[in-house]
C-alpha cells in the first residue's frame, strides 16, 4: 500500500505515519530520533513491492529481506522467532509450548509477549522487533558516576600509582561485605580512556604507569655484553631452590640511569616477597660506588635474608667479588640480552620510571626520597602475592624467624 491507504487502514494521521516510517517518537512534546532502529520500517512496507521485483529478476527483495531478518546474536529473539511466536499463539499454543519449539525458557517467551505486545493489536512481530531494539540501548549511569564513595576510593588509589587491577582486588579486601564497593579493572580503564563512559577526571589518567592514552607494544632493551676481570658465575649455575621462589632471601638487582647516564639509582627486589630497596648513589655509579652502596644496604638485612644476588652483565658490577666477600652473597649473572632472567627487577624498574622518568637528573633525589618511593611501592597489593603487599610478606618473614 501507499502511505495514504495504509494510514486509512490503520486509522492514524499521515504525519504520525511519516514519523513512524522514520523511527521518530514523541517524548515530552519533543521529537526524538533514535540512534538505532531494529528494522527500517520503509523496508518493511516495501517488502511486497520488492518481492514482486524479485520475480522479475531483480535482487532488491533479497537485499531488503536480509536487512530485515538480520540476527544480531543467537541469544536475542530474531524477527523469525517473533513471527513464529505470533503464529503459535494464534493457534492457541501455550507459552511453554512456544518456548519448547524455540529452545527458550518459558519465562523468556512470557516476558517477550508482555513487554512487546501492542495494547490494541496484541502481539505483532514487526512491532515487537522495533520495540525490542529501541529498548536495547541503555544509557546507564557509569558505576563510577553513581557511587561517590567508590569514585573517591579509585581516585585516591590511582594517585598513589596503584594499577586498576590492584584497585579492583583491594576493594574486595577492604570492603568484603559491601557489594557496592566493587568495580572491574576494565571499568576504570574505560573511565580514563573513554571519558564519555566514566566519572573520573581526565587528569587522573596521568596516574597510569604508562602515562599513555592507548596501549603500545613493548620493545626489547639493548644487549649488555660487558665482561669482568674476576670470574663470574652464570645464572645457569644458580641453585634450583631459587627458581621456584619458595626460599626467601634471593634478590635481583640493576641500575636505572638518568639523563645522559650521568646519574643512577640501584634497585633491589626480593624474589619471594617482591620487596623493593633503593640504593642511593650520590656521586657516580662506577664499580666502586655500586659495590659500597650494595654492601651498606645488604648488611642491614638479617642473615637469613641474604642469600644470592642476580644481576646483569653491566660494568657497574666489576667489583662483584669484593661484594660477595663482604656480604657472604654469591652474585649470579644473566646471559647477555636476557632481561627476562631478572623478571621481578625489570618489572619493578618499569614501575619506578613513573617516579623517576627517563631523561631526568636522578642525583637530585636524596636517601629520604628513595625511601619514600620504596615504601609506596612496598605498600601496593600484588596479584602474584594473593593481593598482599610486599611489606606484609616481609613482615611475616621477619616475625617467623
Amino acid at each position: 500500500m501507499g502511505r495514504r491507504e495504509a494510514t486509512a487502514a490503520v486509522g492514524v494521521d499521515r504525519k504520525t505515519a511519516y514519523l513512524w516510517d522514520n523511527g521518530i517518537v514523541q517524548a515530552k512534546g519533543k521529537l526524538v530520533h533514535p540512534e538505532t532502529a531494529a528494522v527500517d520500517y520503509k523496508q518493511t512496507v516495501n517488502t511486497a513491492i520488492a518481492a514482486t521485483e524479485a520475480t522479475q529478476g531483480t535482487t532488491t527483495a533479497s537485499i531488503a529481506q536480509t536487512a530485515l531478518e538480520k540476527v544480531i546474536d543467537p541469544r536475542y529473539l530474531s524477527l523469525q522467532d517473533r513471527e513464529r511466536i505470533r503464529d503459535m499463539k494464534a493457534q492457541g499454543c501455550s507459552s511453554r509450548a512456544v518456548a519448547a519449539a524455540l529452545g527458550r525458557s518459558p519465562s523468556s517467551i512470557s516476558r517477550e509477549i508482555s513487554r512487546n505486545s501492542h495494547p490494541v493489536l496484541g502481539y505483532q512481530p514487526y512491532g515487537a522487533q522495533r520495540a525490542a531494539v529501541a529498548r536495547r540501548p541503555r544509557p546507564k549511569v557509569s558505576k563510577l558516576n553513581g557511587n561517590q564513595r567508590l569514585r573517591d576510593f579509585v581516585k585516591d588509589k590511582l594517585l598513589t600509582r596503584c594499577s586498576p587491577e590492584q584497585i579492583s582486588h583491594l576493594l574486595i579486601k577492604e570492603y568484603p561485605d559491601d557489594e557496592q564497593m566493587r568495580v572491574s579493572p576494565e571499568t576504570i580503564y574505560q573511565a580514563l580512556y573513554l571519558q564519555a563512559r566514566g566519572g573520573l577526571k581526565r587528569e587522573v589518567k596521568d596516574a597510569l604507569r604508562t602515562g599513555r592514552t592507548r596501549r603500545k607494544t613493548r620493545k626489547n632493551t639493548e644487549e649488555r655484553t660487558s665482561r669482568f676481570r674476576d670470574p663470574m658465575i652464570n645464572i645457569s649455575e644458580r641453585p634450583p631452590e631459587v627458581e621456584d621462589r619458595a626460599v626467601p632471601g634471593h634478590w635481583e638487582g640493576d641500575l636505572i640511569t638518568g639523563a645522559y647516564n650521568q646519574s643512577a639509582i640501584a634497585t633491589l627486589v626480593e624474589r619471594t616477597t617482591r620487596y623493593v630497596m633503593l640504593v642511593h648513589l650520590p656521586t657516580d655509579h662506577n664499580a666502586e660506588s655500586v659495590r659500597d652502596g650494595l654492601i651498606k644496604t645488604m648488611s642491614a638485612l638479617p642473615a637469613h635474608l641474604r642469600g644470592w644476588l642476580t644481576w646483569d652483565q653491566g660494568a657497574e658490577m666489576a667489583k662483584h667479588k669484593a661484594f660477595s666477600i663482604a656480604t657472604d652473597m654469591d652474585v649470579y649473572f644473566c646471559d647477555p640480552g636476557s632481561p627476562w632472567q631478572r623478571g621481578s627487577n625489570e618489572n619493578t624498574n618499569g614501575l619506578l620510571r613513573q617516579c623517576f622518568p627517563k631523561g631526568t637528573d636522578l642525583s637530585v633525589y636524596g636517601p629520604e626520597d628513595l625511601e619514600h618511593v620504596a615504601q609506596e611501592l612496598n605498600a601496593r597489593p600484588r596479584k602474584t602475592l594473593g593481593w598482599d603487599t610486599p611489606a606484609e610478606r616481609l613482615r611475616d618473614l621477619l616475625l617467623t624467624n
